[in-house]
């Protein structure tokens, strides 16, 4: 393209969107259907329809967490059933992509060598992971899908501590709440620069602008300072960690999955108010005397007076007065268990129901929650806790599902933020010698940081919290079903359970060695996993003679 033909496309303006003049062949297109004609929505880029909208939908995120139970629930859910009381670290390094010298039994040592030491710093009661000391590594990775919950994203820096007494390394994280994630002042949003993110041209982030207040903290002195941390040091130790899940090309800040239903969540927590506040009435007045004023009268004064409203409230006040009269000389007039013969003419008797309900039934709560349920992607009885309609078969099902859900966020967000955390320890501790199953060759200079050995080195799983189970016999059973067919592994299996394998089997074998010891007999169960006993089916009369 030519410079002049590049000045008159300047000139002209960007190519305006083609559109159908009617619908075309589409019918969700269509623009002359009453219920689809003032549906217009803007065609934005990503950033365009998030970055403008990201202050709200987080605040709003945040203050439904923080006001309604049911959906703080359903965050606690993530973190209850994805990190649990302890993530724990399962090393599975690359030996075969290091070299010959690495081979099953090299892998076996680095294993439980590298799993005891991270474990030891990483869940330290001292915090050292936790640069401003508050949390423990299974706590942080709680935390970063909390927050994750609520905003769609996570961010944290990678600390290098100062040399301490005790302290045995020096890698630590920060937290950094997503707030202070922005453009400086005198930086507009750009191509290349969008909410706080510094990008190269193909997207990819390599500087963020993190402000050094909360935006609300005007007192602070730094309120007006910005920080510009790059992505990664030279040689590609990571120095800021920024997870999110993108749902469109060229997005570059995350959004909480929650935010399609922020309406409803809304609405369902003033539904309850009102129905809360409506039974305590209800509950406060156990009968009400309602009364008619004359309509003859009532036009009379209404139309026969100056002052309209004098003449309403004398007019009432009197009426109200001869009521309270007749009903203070009525020694009948009681509820305790004595009927009311007569009442003053003009006025009847409402009983209230103590606790009485809102208009529409429980029905429609439970549809609200059901939404609200779907847009956190978790089954309606987990977060409601109503298993009173719920049998074996749809609890398993429901159960399935979330636990899908559960995986998908495991593997984006709790375990990338614990790969790094673990990545950046590990990187440090070869460095400094203080894992002694490595070879004498991987102590060379430059020797970790070609040919991908520190990501062979720090491959891992995580192992969080168990799945649970509805039916244990039955789960147990079909664990071992599984384990029977060769189906798993009983790495996999103990995973289940939110336990380490390897910790599993060599806890059974000092238990083993001690019954032994100790000359203990334990009956061995020889029934088929699956079976029924013919013999206590015979006793208790459930096969057919």
């Amino acid at each position: 393209m030519s410079k002049i033909d590049k000045e008159i496309d300047f000139l002209l303006g960007p190519a305006p969107v083609e559109t159908a003049m009617v619908g075309g062949a589409f019918d969700a297109a269509a623009r002359n259907q009453r219920t689809l004609e003032t549906w217009q929505p803007a065609l934005n880029s990503a950033d365009v329809d998030l970055i403008p909208a990201k202050a709200d939908l987080d605040a709003r995120s945040r203050d439904s967490l923080r006001n309604d139970a049911y959906v703080q629930g359903g965050a606690t859910i993530y973190q209850d059933n994805i990190v649990g009381s302890l993530y724990a670290l399962n090393a599975k390094p690359m030996g075969k992509v290091l070299g010959k010298t690495f081979d099953d039994k090299w892998e076996e040592e680095f294993q439980e060598e590298v799993e005891n030491r991270f474990t030891l710093y990483a869940e330290s009661p001292d915090c050292w992971m936790d640069a401003s000391r508050h949390n423990t590594f299974t706590d942080m990775v709680r935390l970063a899908v909390g927050v994750h919950t609520a905003t769609g994203e996570t961010l944290a820096s990678a600390e290098w501590m100062k040399a301490s007494f005790g302290r045995p390394f020096r890698t630590a994280l920060q937290f950094i709440d997503t707030d202070r994630l922005a453009n400086p002042p005198t930086a507009y949003n750009t191509a290349n620069m969008v909410g706080g993110v510094e990008k190269d041209k193909y997207g990819a982030p390599i500087r963020y602008h993190v402000r050094m207040q909360h935006p609300s903290d005007f007192h602070m002195p730094d309120h007006y300072k910005w920080k510009a941390v790059n992505a990664r040091k030279a040689w590609g130790r990571v120095q800021m960690i920024h997870i999110f899940e993108q749902q469109r090309p060229d997005q570059t800040r995350g959004v909480a999955m929650m935010v399609s239903a922020l309406k409803e969540m809304r609405i369902t927590k003033q539904f309850r108010d009102v129905t809360l506040q409506n039974a305590v009435v209800n509950a406060t007045y156990a009968a009400s005397i309602e009364s008619d004023l004359p309509s003859a009268e009532a036009f009379a004064t209404l139309g026969g007076q100056d002052n309209i409203a004098g003449a309403m409230n004398e007019y009432v006040g009197s009426y109200l007065n001869q009521i309270a009269t007749y009903s203070g000389g009525a020694k009948n007039l009681r509820l305790d268990g004595v009927k009311i013969p007569h009442l003053f003419p003009g006025t009847k008797l409402n009983l209230h129901q103590a606790g009485k309900g809102g208009p529409l039934g429980q029905e429609f709560e439970q549809s609200l929650l059901r939404y609200i349920a779907a847009a956190l992607g978790v089954s309606y009885e987990q977060l409601s806790k109503d298993y009173s309609q719920t049998n074996y078969s749809s609890a398993r099902a429901a159960m399935a599902e979330t636990w899908k859900r559960m995986n998908v966020v495991k593997r984006q967000v709790a375990d990338r933020f614990a790969n790094i955390g673990y990545r950046l320890w590990l990187e440090e501790a070869i460095n400094m010698g203080a894992i002694s199953s490595l070879p004498a060759e991987a102590r060379q200079a430059g020797w970790l940081y070609s040919n991908q050995r520190l990501d062979a080195l720090s491959q891992c799983d995580w192992i969080g919290a168990s799945k649970g189970q509805i039916d244990e016999l039955k789960e147990t059973q079909a664990a071992v079903l599984r384990l029977k067919y060769n189906l798993s592994t009983d790495e996999d299996e103990i995973a289940r359970l939110g336990k380490d394998w390897r910790v599993v089997k060599k806890q059974r074998a000092r238990e083993k060695a001690m019954d032994v010891a100790l000359d203990l007999n334990v009956a061995e169960d020889t029934t088929t996993p699956g079976a029924v006993d013919t013999a206590a089916q015979v006793e208790s009369g459930e096969k057919d003679e």
